[in-house]
């Protein structure tokens, strides 16, 4: 900074209050301190400033998995909307365990965020704990948890996998299997899970035909391997919703190996409107939960919360969309 203030010809004071964008300093005199930090390739140390405004700037976020297409688009969400509040986003993952998310929580609080962003309702005790009384707003998404801590942006898994049931017994579907993961891991797809049995059971139908494979999130050739276990144990299975679009994709795919005709012989749907559910042949009947929106929203309630300290706290609640495609009757 004493550098950049001699080439400028100001005080180090002056050169601080510039990267600030203090009032008390005139935008010619700016330019040219961002101009010679530039040439200097300086980079302005914020950690001074933390201190006395006791703001950090950033706003933590924990999502499930880094290489989820859908996560990616809350965060993406998310950062466009706190953009203007000058806000960056600190990004941890879980890896759909409960457990490694508390240790999660516990050193992002450490580092003072301004919010935190959590992706699901249920939590261990001590999360829990260390989230309610961290003092700064928190944000649960992609569920609509029994017991909120804070604010809330979801939806309620259970209920729109319980209308793509609705949807596959209007086509005429009765001997309907579910297929997901790990129901200990993957909280949201054993809400999804549930939200198949309680559809079943509603219309009068066996609910029992369950495929569980794999550790969250389930791949493509978990899918494959899930349906090829269904088809041999039983085949006159006449559609199948998968707990995401790429294990849907991966049953489709064991079905084509097979020479099974979807939807003539077995319908096929997911979750999360995926490009692959789109693009793949057929392309595949799923339920799209908006992630974008799910980020912005939630973007609003921070800048909202930040801006009225105390204000009562939010839930937004939003209905993914089922989107009819080929790959279902």
């Amino acid at each position: 900074m004493q550098d950049v203030a001699r080439v400028v010809g100001v005080s180090p004071m002056t050169v601080s209050r510039a990267f600030r964008n203090d009032a008390s300093v005139s935008e010619k005199t700016r330019e040219a301190v961002v101009k010679a930090a530039e040439d200097l390739g300086y980079v302005f140390d914020s950690t001074a400033s933390t201190l006395r405004s006791q703001r950090t700037g950033f706003v933590a976020v924990t999502i499930p998995s880094i290489n989820n297409a859908n996560f990616a688009d809350t965060v993406r969400g998310l950062s466009e909307g706190l953009k203007p509040q000058g806000l960056q986003i600190l990004l941890g993952y879980t890896d759909y365990d409960i457990h490694k998310e508390e240790a999660l929580i516990e050193q992002l609080l450490r580092r003072r965020p301004e919010a935190i962003v959590v992706t699901g309702g249920k939590h261990t005790d001590r999360a829990r704990r260390l989230l309610a009384n961290a003092g700064i707003p928190v944000i649960e998404t992609w569920d609509l948890p029994d017991h909120p801590i804070g604010h809330v942006v979801g939806f309620s898994n259970a209920q729109a996998v319980g209308e793509m049931v609705d949807h596959l017994v209007a086509r005429g579907a009765t001997r309907i299997a579910f297929i997901g993961g790990d129901a200990d891991r993957d909280t949201r797809g054993t809400d999804r899970r549930l939200g198949f049995i309680a559809a079943m059971q509603r219309h009068g139908l066996d609910a029992t035909r369950l495929v569980a494979v794999g550790a969250p999130p389930i791949s493509m050739r978990e899918g494959a391997l899930a349906m090829a276990g269904l088809l041999d144990s039983l085949p006159d299975t006449e559609a199948v919703i998968c707990v995401s679009d790429l294990s849907a994709f991966g049953a489709l795919s064991e079905c084509q190996r097979r020479g099974i005709a979807v939807p003539g012989q077995v319908s096929i749907a997911g979750f999360g409107d995926y490009e692959i559910a789109a693009t793949c042949v057929p392309d595949l009947t799923t339920l799209n939960p908006f992630p974008h929106d799910i980020g912005a929203k939630a973007a609003q309630i921070i800048a909202t919360a930040l801006a009225s300290p105390g204000c009562d706290a939010q839930c937004i609640k939003l209905a993914p969309k089922l989107i009819s495609r080929a790959s279902t009757r």
